[in-house]
């Protein structure tokens, strides 16, 4: 059965992006109602398990639209969907009532399913503990509370049955003892005696209590947390005669009520202090620090590929090793560290009084070591790294955002310069983030703009020199910056989930070109665009390539798709499919930069590959390079042997050129023959090119 999901958002790009993470969950389905303002949603609301929110709607603004949505269904658990910079925002909401935040860039297929369903979970639970709570005492007041009776001297002349149960005492052996003896009561934390409450009451003539976490010891030495209430006994003429206490077992309720608290404030998986706690431990310790002038490190882990993991052996293996990780970080700090889980496969490390930042590296090391040993699940031996990132109080920040947010800045350095590696934070990181927030702000709007244009290299014949096909490479007309090469905003597109309808236009702007060179009355030839695993891999693209085909009229032998080795490996089982879908509409498939991954002459027998693509590194130093000089040669008899294509890229010199001609390389393409052009100055290409082969 599905579980109800209340979808509050304006944007209607990342509403469909949200629907289509919570549709590829691998748990219980979810089915989400998505409307645009909040006064929608307010009309929504019966029968939600929970509800995700924006809040920033167009009819309502910040912090006030969740007071609105809390107000009307405190009891449904809402999630937020926030951008970095409304953080505090957020941050406020939680304190408010919200279960958690998430933001909007890191949504994936695993993460916020994985929040949702335990969101719900902890919701389901909490109201299944009210009704426990609530069926109990329904239940003590129909068999009865324990009841016991005293006389004014304090000595037991009555037990009922349910108080015989709880003290161990029959009503026979308890009659005439001191009530001290008979309930023996402890306060549960510090194990001080307490005093019976009859004594007070009978003296006061008046109803009284025992305080809270009291605990009954029993006559076989068991213990029961009790609460209790005692009234005087009077007779007649008003006299007080006694007291009677009634009093009943909590210690099922407070049980759970301490699960409770223990779930929200640790993560289900782990068991790890969770973001609250997390966030709660930080500022305590900032505050200690600053008062005995001290130092501490935070510690900012992300897993390295660990959504291939997640992808190739499944979400189970994937928790599993998660919970592995937890464990060698908890065996790599002190007892007075904290270790928490962010979130996903992020982790952050709280190192107590370090002396110096040095301190703080060798932490670092000692985690990226214990990580770096295989993790044994099940019948797999999985190998992951992580990237850190390293902040100090008080030189790099004095509050928990700035510390926070540094840190992860500093992670995504290492992650960037090289995996299993740590950084410190350092100034310049702040500019960096700054620049590449600014450029993923207006990225969401150079498609709709105009701004993206295709140019194109020419690939060459190397026996002939004549002009054989083209490859497309992006480029984006920046309003202010110019015009920005694939290098600087490719890999914000894939982060920010821009890569898929980025990757459609280049799709159909390189289709239609192609189509309109023909249509001039060139000769055909054909063009090949770069395809990322995330475009592979989202749902429909074997379709979308075939409805361009026929809307831009372009036969598919026309169309060439360059993947690298790394989309092979990652999910070789689910690429091969849909490589064979697009190799049944006729469609030329590329690998790219090889020679660079992993790919072995029996992975590439398994695939419907055309052509393979010697990486440039490899020619660059074919002349002086004795081992680049053997993988070139290598490739073009691999290609020859499997009856691929071979093109060499990066050809810059007449050297390197003539030695690919020596070694047979038919194809090549690079800066030696011509740099990428636009459309037009392409199309004069071809024309010249059409012309010389003419007239030879």
């Amino acid at each position: 059965m599905s579980q109800r999901v209340l979808l509050i958002q304006s944007d209607a790009a990342a509403a469909k992006t949200i629907v289509g993470a919570l549709g590829h969950s691998s748990g219980e389905p979810f089915h989400v109602e998505w409307v645009r303002r909040c006064s929608e949603g307010l009309k929504r609301l019966d029968g939600m398990e929970a509800i995700l929110l924006d809040l920033y709607l167009p009819d309502c603004q910040g912090i006030e639209t969740f007071d609105r949505l809390f107000r009307a269904a405190p009891s449904i658990p809402i999630l937020l969907l926030i951008d970095p910079q409304h953080e505090k925002t957020a941050r406020l909401a939680v304190q408010c009532g919200a279960q958690d935040y998430l933001f909007k860039d890191r949504l994936d297929a695993y993460l916020l399913p994985k929040t949702l369903g335990t969101m719900i979970e902890r919701a389901a639970y909490g109201e299944a503990l009210f009704e426990e709570r609530e069926r109990a005492q329904v239940t003590l007041n129909s068999i009865g509370d324990a009841v016991v009776s005293t006389d004014v001297s304090g000595r037991v002349t009555y037990l009922n049955v349910v108080a015989e149960d709880l003290t161990g005492w029959s009503q026979h052996e308890a009659a005439g003892h001191p009530l001290e003896e008979v309930l023996q009561i402890i306060d549960g934390t510090t194990r001080q005696v307490m005093q019976n409450p009859t004594a007070l009451t009978i003296r006061d003539d008046q109803v009284s209590a025992l305080p809270p976490n009291c605990v009954l010891i029993r006559r076989d030495g068991v213990e029961a947390a009790i609460e209790d209430s005692t009234a005087p006994i009077h007779d007649s003429r008003g006299t007080v005669t006694g007291s009677v206490m009634v009093f009943h077992d909590v210690s099922m309720v407070r049980a759970m009520t301490r699960k409770m608290a223990h779930l929200a404030q640790h993560d289900s998986l782990t068991d790890l202090p969770n973001r609250v706690l997390l966030n709660d431990r930080l500022h305590e310790a900032i505050i200690l620090s600053r008062r005995h002038q001290r130092e501490l490190s935070v510690l900012f882990l992300d897993l390295d590929r660990f959504k291939h993991i997640n992808d190739s052996l499944g979400h189970v293996v994937g928790d599993r090793l998660l919970q592995s990780v937890a464990q060698r970080l908890l065996s790599c700090v002190r007892g007075s560290d904290t270790v928490g889980r962010q979130g996903g496969d992020e982790f952050v490390v709280l190192l107590w009084e370090v002396r110096r930042a040095e301190d703080a590296a060798i932490a670092a090391t000692k985690i990226l070591e214990a990580l770096r040993k295989p993790h044994l699940i099940d019948e797999h031996e999985l190998h992951i790294t992580a990237s850190i990132g390293i902040v100090t109080y008080p030189e790099d920040g004095t509050d928990v955002e700035t510390l926070m947010k540094k840190a992860d800045l500093a992670m995504y350095h290492a992650k960037q310069a090289r995996h299993d590696s740590y950084q410190f934070f350092k100034p310049e990181m702040n500019a960096r983030a700054i620049e590449r927030q600014s450029l993923e702000d207006t990225l969401h709007y150079a498609i709709e703009r105009q701004e993206l244009v295709l140019y194109y290299q020419p690939k060459f014949n190397l026996a002939t020199g004549g002009i054989i096909g083209a490859e497309a490479l992006i480029r984006w007309r920046h309003p202010q910056r110019g015009l920005v090469p694939p290098g600087q905003f490719i890999s914000i597109a894939e982060e920010c989930g821009l890569i898929v309808p980025i990757g459609r236009w280049v799709l159909r702007e390189a289709c239609r070109q192609a189509r309109a060179w023909q249509i001039l009355g060139l000769p055909p030839l054909c063009v090949a665009i770069n395809v990322s695993a995330v475009e592979l891999r989202a749902p429909g693209f074997v379709a979308g390539v075939r409805a361009t085909l026929k809307e831009m009229g372009l036969e598919p032998c026309y169309l060439e798709l360059e993947l690298t080795e790394t989309v092979l490996i990652e999910d070789s089982r689910s690429v091969a499919d849909v490589l064979k879908e697009l190799k049944d509409i006729g469609v030329l498939l590329a690998l790219d930069d090889f020679g660079t991954g992993y790919s072995n002459l029996s992975q590439l027998k398994r695939f419907p590959i055309d052509a393979l693509k010697i990486d440039q590194s490899f020619v660059r130093d074919l002349a002086v390079d004795e081992d680049d000089a053997g993988i070139v040669t290598a490739v073009i008899g691999m290609g020859k042997s499997l009856h691929m294509r071979v093109v060499a890229e990066g050809v810059e010199t007449r050297e390197q050129l003539e030695i690919l001609r020596e070694h047979g390389c038919p194809q090549g393409q690079g800066y030696y023959f011509c740099r990428p052009v636009p459309a037009e100055q392409f199309r004069q290409l071809l024309e010249n090119d059409t012309a010389a082969m003419a007239v030879a």
